[in-house]
């Protein structure tokens, strides 16, 4: 009678605990099995594998890695550590580790305030992405021509500036950095948002400062296909405590972010909705060590491109791009625009025959989404509902916006993106081979062109 009466007691009011063990004992739900199948996306040897398999089927797991940025048992996850790097490598104070370059874009362009009744004025040569964040944001891109650096053209701003204008988007086009000096003074004129789209130059600098550090926000593409990155992730930086706030309430579901996730707001405008743009913990795990490797990377492929461009001669039938800060930029291409599309497609050819990688896009290319006039979930202005938010919304209509595009609207960048000559570059190169690769570029345009002392300089600062 007294066991029954203990057994019924509270074990607060000192009776026995119902559930004193658990017998039960399953595997990990993360464990030997999904660490081999992502060392197997590594590409080792099946024999490297099985001795991989080997060694870590010795340890207990316990119940296995919790792969999410939150609730995680650690000082510190691998997205915590990316942004360290981040804060560190920059030099800013912010720094979010995201699922990718439009994710951070989309974020950066909300923060900024970006929504209906707004514009952006973006670069007419640059990925789609920085467009289609704009309409992701509800608001309406407008592009800006293009100078001969392939990037926005600071004196072709202004004119595009009306009282819908909240923001300018300059993009790093393939390796170079755009005029951030020209950009910035007409951004604090007119009390505009910079974002700078980095996804194709990260490590880039202007003037000694990293792209993505002197405008309000920076974003990068941070992947497989980028200077930095293994798969598919994206960063996004900045300066201002606000705006880091607020690019976080965008991607971290409306709030999870704060100190208190699921608190009233701390001040006004704090809470509104938002997606989940958050980075995985196994991207960030490789992200954080390439990043690490980023000056070095950017420094084997300035040295490599510097050291062909001092070799090249001087034609009269082609102009070398046009590079904002040649010390700055992290060249991994080398662009030049020949005369004409027939020369150029003569001098690829040619080119790729002395063993040189060259390409060159011509007018009778496929569409190509790093042009404005072929961005046609842009330019065509169709949404995703017969309502047709932003292009046809009653606030940007009611303040006088008419969104309209054209071919014809930035003439520069239909002219140049068709004929510009694009050398790839490899940042393993030895001298020997850069001397091999200029010895290569020389020959050909010696064939087709020709020299001239007083022709554009191949290094060629826009003051130049």
């Amino acid at each position: 009678m007294a066991n029954q009466r203990d057994e019924q007691r509270l074990a607060l009011q000192g009776g026995l605990k119902a559930v004193s063990k658990i017998e039960g004992k399953g595997k990990p739900k993360i464990g030997v099995a999904e660490f081999m199948s992502v060392a197997e996306r590594f590409g080792f040897s099946r024999r490297t594998l099985k001795q991989i398999r080997s060694a870590v089927a010795r340890d207990d797991m316990g119940a296995g890695p919790f792969l999410s940025n939150y609730y995680a048992n650690l000082k510190e996850t691998k997205v915590q550590a990316f942004e360290r790097a981040a804060r560190e490598v920059f030099g800013v104070k912010y720094a979010i580790g995201v699922s990718s370059g439009t994710g951070a874009l989309h974020a950066a362009f909300v923060a900024a305030g970006v929504g209906p009744g707004t514009e952006v004025i973006c670069p007419a040569i640059g990925f789609f992405a920085t467009a289609a964040a704009v309409v992701m944001s509800k608001g309406i891109p407008v592009f800006c021509d293009v100078d001969e650096s392939l990037s926005m053209d600071p004196t072709k701003i202004e004119r595009l500036i009306t009282r819908r204008t909240v923001a300018l988007a300059p993009t790093c086009v393939m390796g170079t950095v755009p005029d951030m000096g020209g950009i910035m003074r007409i951004a604090r004129k007119h009390k505009l948002k910079v974002i700078e789209d980095c996804a194709q130059s990260c490590g880039g600098k202007y003037r000694g400062r990293w792209v993505g550090t002197i405008g309000d926000l920076g974003c990068f593409s941070i992947s497989g296909y980028k200077i930095v990155g293994g798969g598919e992730g994206g960063l996004l930086l900045t300066n201002r405590k606000r705006l880091w706030e607020r690019a976080n309430q965008l991607m971290e579901c409306g709030g999870l972010w704060r100190p208190v996730r699921f608190a009233p707001p701390r001040y006004k405008g704090e809470l509104f909705c938002g997606t989940n743009y958050r980075m995985s913990e196994l991207e960030a795990a490789v992200d954080v060590v390439q990043l690490r490797k980023m000056p070095a990377t950017v420094k084997r492929f300035r040295t490599v491109k510097m050291r062909i461009l001092k070799q090249l001669g001087r034609y009269g039938e082609v102009v070398p791009q046009r590079l904002n800060d040649p010390d700055g930029e992290v060249g991994y291409l080398l662009r030049f625009y020949p005369e004409t599309v027939e020369l150029g497609r003569r001098i690829v050819e040619a080119l790729n025959a002395e063993g040189v990688s060259a390409s060159m896009r011509r007018k009778d290319a496929h569409p190509d989404w790093h042009q404005y006039s072929y961005m046609f979930p842009v330019t065509l202005k169709t949404g995703p509902t017969p309502v047709n938010c932003p292009y046809e919304c009653p606030v940007y209509l009611r303040r006088g916006g008419r969104a309209a595009y054209a071919r014809e609207d930035c003439p520069v960048a239909d002219d140049l993106f068709d004929r510009v000559i694009t050398v790839s570059l490899n940042q393993w190169f030895t001298a020997a081979d850069c001397r091999h690769v200029a010895k290569g570029i020389d020959k050909v345009l010696s064939a087709y062109c020709t020299e001239d002392p007083d022709a554009a300089e191949w290094i060629r600062s826009k003051a130049g």
